[in-house]
């Protein structure tokens, strides 16, 4: 396609370059942030890193794939503020199995404001393990929520209060199979307090002592130094994002699911806590199935509510520096 840029409009090639930056601000599983990028003069490529893959943790890639997929969200997003509108090629080359997405095509449709909304939410958005406040989030709030996730192609199912108490146990079940897995542990303790590498979870993302919550939180190994309160999430509301295939493209787009569903719930003020134990853990994703009527695969549960008004938010997790997760070389002498 032609190189031009709109009038008034910066090159494409400084659009893919700042989208693939921004897709860096995504979540991923113990901010492993297993994503790189290249930009070509008209398609920017996704692919995976498999030294920033959990291999104990999840061995058939469920979780890097999820990763993956709310960075190929957000860099959407990114592209639509800017005014660009890609065909989404995903896990487009066989021959190449790392290569999760090609972003082609490009069309500049004008700026989505939207988008340039949602984009603002990119840069305040992080997650806030603490009890959230007693103020239960609206039912509108949560329909949103779910019109986000649904418009990705994949499913959230709200728990009831008898399901709450079954993720519950499960989560306490999965718990307790990860603790006794010594290689588990070890994997985990090396992602925690990366000392500056700019991945991995430092203690002040991670609260002091266990939050009080009706699922319990993902113990770490040792506390961090976010303090926690006294609260409850007596209020919280539970859900299990899922769909009908359970291969990595549906991941990948469970991922981008979760983005959506999460840059709507910060947009509505609303706190979003992935909760991934109850999905690594074989036993307990059945579980969830069961939850499910058997209808399709859980890819993730989550905690939703409104964020106690007296904490001020934690600290956003590190982020590798952009040179690390964006190859340019191929439009260097294109970039605006």
């Amino acid at each position: 396609m032609s190189h031009e840029k709109p009038a008034g409009d910066r090159p494409l090639t400084t659009a893919l370059a700042e989208a693939a930056g921004m897709a860096g601000h995504a979540p991923s599983v113990h901010n492993t942030q297993p994503w790189h990028w290249t930009v070509l003069p008209d398609a920017l490529e996704l692919r995976l890193v498999r030294e920033r893959h959990l291999s104990v943790l999840d061995p058939e890639g469920r979780l890097l794939f999820v990763s993956c997929g709310a960075a190929l969200h957000h860099a959407r997003v990114a592209l639509a503020a800017e005014g660009w509108t890609p065909v989404v090629e995903r896990l487009p080359d066989p021959a190449q199995p790392d290569l999760l997405a090609r972003l082609t095509g490009l069309k500049h449709t004008g700026a989505d404001p939207e988008a340039m909304r949602l984009v603002q939410c990119i840069r305040v958005r992080h997650t806030d393990r603490r009890p959230v406040s007693d103020e239960p989030i609206s039912d509108a709030a949560l329909n949103e929520i779910d019109r986000a996730a649904t418009a990705e192609g994949v499913n959230l199912q709200i728990l009831d209060d008898s399901q709450k108490i079954e993720l519950a146990g499960a989560a306490q079940q999965a718990a307790a199979v990860e603790a006794d897995s010594p290689e588990l542990r070890e994997e985990l303790a090396y992602w925690i307090n990366q000392g500056g590498a700019g991945t991995g979870l430092p203690p002040e993302v991670l609260p002091a002592e266990a939050p009080q919550t009706t699922v319990p939180t993902r113990d770490f190994g040792h506390p961090g130094s976010l303090p926690v309160g006294p609260g409850h999430d007596r209020v919280a509301v539970y859900g299990i994002l899922w769909g009908t295939e359970d291969e990595p493209d549906s991941w990948l787009r469970a991922g981008e699911g979760l983005s959506a569903a999460w840059l709507a719930a910060t947009r509505l003020g609303a706190s979003l806590v992935p909760l991934s134990g109850v999905v690594e853990v074989d036993g307990t994703r059945q579980t969830l199935r069961r939850m499910l009527s058997g209808l399709g695969f859980p890819y993730i549960s989550m905690r939703l509510g409104l964020a106690d008004p007296t904490h001020a938010g934690p600290a956003h997790t590190p982020r590798l520096d952009v040179a690390q997760t964006v190859d340019t070389s191929a439009v260097r002498g294109q970039l605006g």
